[in-house]
C-alpha cells in the first residue's frame, strides 16, 4: 500500500488536524508515515500545505514529488490549484467550493469551480454549509476530511476515533459535533462518486 496526499489550504482552516487524523491513523494500522508541511505565512489567510505520505514500504522522502500524489484534499479553492501539478491523472481533487478571499485581486469564484470541475476527478463540496448543518461552523475541515476519508485506505471508524481524542478535552458535545460534521462529509462524498 502506498498514497501520498496532498493537503491544501490558508492557515486557520485546521489544516494540520486533518493531517493529524489521518497521520495518527495510519501509524495506528502499521503503516510508515512521513508528512511535511509549509506553514509560510500561515497566521490566518496566509497559504498552508502539508505533504502525507502512507507506505507499507519504507518511506525516503517526506515530499510527494510532482505528478506522484493520489489525493488532493482542499479547504479552500484557489489553494487547490495551486497543487495541481502534484496530482496524479487518475487522483482524486476533493475541495470546498467556499474561497478564503485573503488577496485583492482574488478570482471570480466560477472560474475556479469551472478548472476545478476540468480536473479528471473532482469533487466539489460546501463544506461551510454542511459544518453548519451539523451546529459547528469551524468545521468544515473535518467535513472536508470526512469527504476525502472515501478516497484514503484506512478505517473511516477508526479516524473517527482520532477525531474523538483530539477533540476530547473539548467535552463530549464538541466531539460529538465533529464527528456528525465527518459523517455528513463522507455521505456527501459517497452520494457525488456513487458508492
Amino acid at each position: 500500500m502506498k498514497q501520498d496526499i496532498i493537503i491544501a489550504g490558508v492557515g486557520g482552516q485546521g489544516l494540520l488536524t486533518i493531517a493529524g487524523v489521518i497521520g495518527a491513523t495510519a501509524l495506528k494500522a502499521g503503516l510508515n508515515v512521513k508528512q511535511s508541511e509549509v506553514h509560510g505565512m500561515a497566521q490566518r489567510g496566509g497559504a498552508v500545505v502539508s505533504h502525507l505520505r502512507l507506505s507499507s514500504q519504507p518511506i525516503a522522502s517526506d515530499l510527494a514529488p510532482e505528478g506522484s500524489a493520489h489525493l488532493l484534499l482542499s479547504t479552500e479553492p484557489m489553494e487547490a490549484l495551486r497543487y495541481l501539478p502534484l496530482l496524479r491523472q487518475d487522483a482524486w481533487l476533493v475541495s470546498n467550493k467556499n474561497p478564503v478571499q485573503n488577496i485583492s485581486a482574488y478570482p471570480s469564484l466560477e472560474a475556479l469551480w469551472k478548472r476545478i470541475g476540468e480536473w479528471p476527478h473532482p469533487m466539489l463540496l460546501d463544506a461551510d454549509e454542511l459544518a453548519r448543518s451539523a451546529d459547528v461552523r469551524r468545521a468544515s475541515n473535518v467535513v472536508m476530511l470526512g469527504a476525502a476519508s472515501v478516497f484514503i485506505p484506512l478505517s473511516h471508524e477508526r479516524m473517527k476515533d482520532e477525531i474523538r481524542s483530539i477533540f476530547d478535552r473539548k467535552g463530549s458535545a464538541i466531539v460529538e459535533k465533529n464527528i456528525n460534521a465527518f459523517d455528513l462529509g463522507r455521505a456527501a462524498a459517497l452520494k457525488i462518486h456513487g458508492k
